[in-house]
């Protein structure tokens, strides 16, 4: 029988309000560091123009030979390949960012929490680098290859590289956090807040708000909706398959044996 008095493992880790703050602001410094160290490294090699091109590199396979994208703005031949080379290394450095946050709540979690919390970061990453990844090998192939069926032939297709990158980096955003799906409900069921059965039951409706989802987050054409929706049916299947076996293995070894004993 396991002894009532067992001390809480957390007791005296308690820190003062101004060193939270503290805290938080080093982190959030940390975070910086690792962006500018990135951002610094990829601007001497593939370089802002070499990130733009890549970036591009869909769209300008459905364009006529030889043309190129153009800058209506004055400052977009400056501004927008920069604002690619940081969008590149926030990307980059995200398995990092997501360290710093999980240090700054590190010491309110125990021992067991801990232990999964780093495994969770390394596959969220690799979720976001899947959900980017879908969408520049596949998501806007498919996409313009479909709008230049409805192009007219008395229309010259020149994008504006400002737009172009403005709506890349949207689908990035959207794909990456649609991928998190796993991630969402294996925490869900370990905090308690839904069971797996319930999970199932909700399938129905998961699979109407992601295509509401889709609708809403992608360009107005079926294959990018269908291309968002039916990933985060998927995952969501994955998340519910692996949040029995997350709960298991995070689950505090104390308290199963103090069930155990009762």
């Amino acid at each position: 029988m396991a002894e009532d008095n067992k001390q809480d493992e957390l007791a005296g880790s308690e820190q003062p309000f101004v060193e939270h703050l503290i805290e938080l602001r080093d982190r959030i410094l940390y975070m910086l560091y690792g962006v500018a160290a990135v951002a610094l490294v990829l601007a001497f090699y593939p370089g802002p123009d070499g990130l733009l091109n890549f970036i591009a590199q869909p769209i300008r396979a459905h364009m006529p030979p030889d043309s190129r994208l153009i800058a209506v703005d004055v400052f977009s031949p400056f501004f927008v390949p920069l604002k690619v080379l940081m969008m590149v290394a926030v990307l980059a450095a995200l398995p990092w960012l997501m360290y710093q946050a999980w240090a700054f709540v590190a010491p309110g979690l125990y021992h067991h929490e801990k232990k999964f919390a780093f495994p969770l970061i390394i596959f969220g990453s690799l979720l976001a680098y899947a959900g980017i990844a879908f969408v520049q090998f596949f998501v806007l192939d498919k996409m313009f290859n479909f709008i230049q069926h409805f192009t007219p032939d008395s229309v010259a297709a020149t994008p504006d590289v400002a737009s172009y990158v403005q709506a890349i980096l949207s689908l990035y955003l959207a794909f990456a956090l649609a991928f998190q799906v796993p991630i969402v409900v294996m925490l869900l069921v370990r905090f308690g807040m839904v069971t797996v059965v319930q999970l199932k039951s909700f399938r129905g409706y998961f699979i109407v708000i992601a295509f509401i989802v889709a609708a809403i987050v992608t360009p107005p054409d079926v294959l990018s909706q269908l291309a968002l929706a039916i990933p985060m049916c998927l995952l969501y299947e994955v998340g519910i398959w692996g949040s029995g076996w997350f709960n298991k293995v995070s689950r505090n070894p104390e308290s199963e044996e103090e069930g155990a004993s009762e």
